[in-house]
């Protein structure tokens, strides 16, 4: 225990109140500077802190010390608490992991060495330590990231307060609600209720004073901001609304929909005055020009609309894009529009005559979001390939890429504060998140790939670590060095799976019509197996212990089968069939005998090995199974679910022994350990789980930034691997277990 801990230790309950809620005030009011870094870098009153006024005033005490910016280590850590913040507030346990992960990197600053020292040493349960850095670290854009939502994020915009500290976020979601959100604090003001479908889109009046609000639900919703009520409902539309824009003297609000027109209404009266039509497909996105003379649509059709706003006569049409258009902004001069599609381009135009002006090309995929900051200097765009781009308006320059954080978590949209310094963006991941719009830096360093990791395995002697990845990469890591030391790209495409064989001499991977078979030390291609027809794709892969078979599922057109090959032969065996939908996992138990495979039909099989035949049909998931592994000894099979558990059934008799409930989400991935005490699973919802395997009680969390996709134990138990949806591979030390359980 450390000096402040000691003595926090000895005071009485009301004065350990008093210190952890006033001290750094009163200190900095008497400049007593020294004492404020002292406490404000002790671990042990971090976390008495945190624990018991919540991880906000931690922040704010940091905020107090006016020569912050001079100060690295405090500045580090009041970054790191604002990145961590809403892990901290659903597991204040996660605070010396969050540590580990987000400043791990900064090995010249022995003030936060030291921190981390002292982090581990004051552990008194199980944790999973970072063994290399693994976590958004601080310096970077990111400052913060917003949870609250519980489906995807469709929606955000920003009020346009003057004060930054009064400024809002307004976010709407598939959850059918509309939070606001301090902008400064990232807590949840209120929450709007009201839609009976997916939130579609948000927007505020420029006056701050009402939301305005479109859902699936076909209506349009107007909310008073001061009172968090709703005022009134508009009917519209005959179709799915898409995009919404309110004018700058807040009379009008406009609606584009599915149904290929656009509605114009009066936002007091809460009546209709307009409707054009002219796309003949979905209209995907409107703006109205600063001085409300006209109004700008963008269309599937492939065309860009200039209206009248006044009377709704058309003016004008742009083509240019060769796909659908997505996206629309107009400079608050009037000047110029921007258009974003999914032809992977953004196009300037002039706005008077429609003639475009230049095209901005560096996004790889689609373009689905356009946004000018409020002076129009800048120019945001975010697209399917993940990245949020910033350029410079007036010269077409990129300045500087935001890079998402998940390779399946779409930006959906983006919102930049008034004084443009912040950008707020909503994603499929349920969150919102903060970026500091000044900064261009981005301090990780990906350790892994650059696609989502798609499997991992460790090699029997522990020395290696291979891994494989949608960008189409097999790497093969020294482990105890965390270190890179080569990498198969030959020709694989997309690489799904990866086992190593139990003397690790072989490494087998398959691709989706692939299968191959290396020599590990060699780095060498041995031979490999192709699924010719175009409708298979090769789901699962396994080899036996003994080496003697290889298996793998195919997902074919209406068919669901597993094949086994006699693998010194490369003779095919046999076909199982039983299953009714997709298997996504197969594994073969120690002895060689058996075969479990894992279906999207919800069950767990049980085959014969030598003969083919099914033994048993293990029922109890309530929808897919995504993964399935086999106790060292042979009795247990775990498998995880899309229906957020992990079951362990016994592999005699197909008995269901436990269901582990603690998920949030889809269980992609589990991994027994070596001595059969522990299951590690890995999980979408951010999360790495330690449980005892006899008991199924949840020994640690381990909670990332992005969603989990794969894990590996190694044999010696001390070493989980996790990969994760943004191609980052996690080295994590398990800390206070022995083989039996807790120390």
């Amino acid at each position: 225990m450390s000096q402040i801990g000691n003595w926090l230790a000895r005071k009485t309950e009301e004065d350990r109140e008093f210190v952890l809620t006033e001290l750094i005030y009163h200190l900095v009011e008497n400049s007593q500077f020294r004492e404020v870094h002292r406490f404000l870098t002790d671990f042990e009153f971090m976390q008495a802190k945190i624990e018991a006024v919540g991880i906000q005033a931690l922040i704010e005490d940091y905020q107090r010390v006016e020569h912050l910016e001079t100060d690295e280590t405090l500045r580090l850590l009041q970054r790191t608490f604002e990145l961590s913040a809403h892990v901290l507030n659903k597991d204040t346990n996660q605070l010396a992991s969050q540590l580990w992960g987000r400043l791990l990197s900064y090995e010249n600053n022995p003030q936060i060495q030291q921190l981390l020292q002292q982090a581990k040493r004051c552990q008194t349960s199980p944790w999973l330590r970072p063994t290399a850095p693994n976590l958004t670290p601080p310096g970077g854009a990111l400052i913060r990231t917003l949870v609250g939502h519980g489906n995807q994020v469709s929606a955000v915009a920003i009020t346009p307060d003057e004060s930054k500290n009064e400024s809002k976020i307004v976010s709407g979601s598939w959850d059918k609600t509309i939070k606001v959100w301090d902008l400064a604090t990232g807590k949840i003001l209120s929450t709007l209720s009201g839609h009976g479908n997916p939130v579609s889109a948000v927007a505020i009046t420029p006056d701050g004073s009402k939301i305005v609000s479109s859902s699936w639900d076909q209506t349009v919703k107007i909310w008073d901001v001061a009172t968090a009520t709703e005022l009134f409902t508009l009917n519209v539309h005959s179709s799915l609304l898409k995009a919404l824009a309110i004018s700058l003297d807040c009379s009008k609000v406009v609606s584009s929909s599915n149904d290929n027109t656009i509605q114009v209404w009066d936002l007091a009266k809460g009546k209709e005055l307009l409707t054009l039509s002219g796309h003949s497909d979905s209209v995907n996105a409107v703006a109205i020009t600063p001085d409300e003379s006209k109004l700008v649509s963008g269309s599937s059709d492939k065309t860009i609309k200039v209206w009248d706003l006044a009377t709704g006569k058309k003016l004008f049409t742009i083509n240019g894009h060769s796909d659908s258009v997505e996206a629309v902004v107009i400079s608050p001069d009037g000047l110029k529009l921007v258009s974003g599609s999914k032809d992977c381009s953004v196009k300037i135009w002039d706005l008077a005559t429609g003639t475009e002006l230049f095209t901005l090309l560096g996004h790889n995929y689609p373009i689905n979001i356009v946004t000018i900051s409020s002076k129009g200097s800048k120019l945001v765009s975010s697209s399917l390939d993940q990245t949020i781009k910033v350029w410079d308006l007036n010269s077409g320059k990129e300045l500087f890429t935001l890079a998402g954080d998940n390779s399946f978590n779409f930006i959906t949209a983006i919102a930049i504060s008034l004084d443009e310094s912040k950008l707020v963006s909503s994603s499929w991941d349920h969150t919102v998140k903060v970026w500091d719009l000044t900064s261009e830096k981005q301090r990780l360093t990906i350790r892994g790939h650059k696609g989502c990791v798609n499997a991992v395995a460790i090699s029997p002697d522990e020395s290696k670590l291979v891994s494989c990845s949608y960008d189409m990469t097999i790497k093969i890591w020294d482990l105890a060095m965390r270190r890179e030391v080569f990498t198969l790209d030959k020709d694989h495409g997309t690489v799904v799976g990866i086992v190593i064989s139990q003397d690790g001499s072989k490494l087998v991977s398959s691709t989706m019509n692939t299968v191959k078979v290396w020599d590990l030390d060699s780095k060498k291609e041995l031979f490999n197996f192709i699924e010719y027809s175009y409708v298979n794709h090769i789901t699962g892969i396994a080899i036996s212990s003994d080496e003697s078979k290889l298996v793998y599922a195919i997902l074919g057109y209406k068919s669901f089968v597993i094949k086994v090959f006699d693998l010194p032969s490369k003779k095919e065996l046999f076909t199982l069939s039983g299953h009714r939908s997709f298997v996504r996992a197969v594994t073969i138990s120690p002895d060689s005998s058996k075969l479990v495979s894992g279906s999207w039909d919800k069950t767990v099989k049980v085959w014969d090995l030598a003969t083919g035949k099914e033994l048993l049909t293990l029922n109890g998931h309530s929808s897919s199974v995504k993964a399935v592994a086999i106790s060292s000894n042979g009795s247990k099979v775990v498998s995880a679910s899309s229906d957020k558990t992990v079951k362990v059934w016994d592999l005699a008799t197909g008995e269901e022994l436990l269901t582990l409930n603690g998920h949030s989400s889809s269980v992609e991935a589990v991994a027994i350990s070596s001595d059969g005490s522990k299951v590690v699973s890995a999980s979408s919802d951010k999360t790495v789980k330690v449980w005892d395997l006899n008991t199924g009680k949840e020994i640690i969390t381990f909670i990332g930034d992005s969603n989990f996709n794969c894990c590996a134990i190694s044999p010696d138990n001390q070493t989980i691997v996790a990969g994760d949806v943004s191609g980052m591979l996690h080295f994590l030390r398990i800390e206070g277990l022995d083989v039996n359980g807790v120390d």
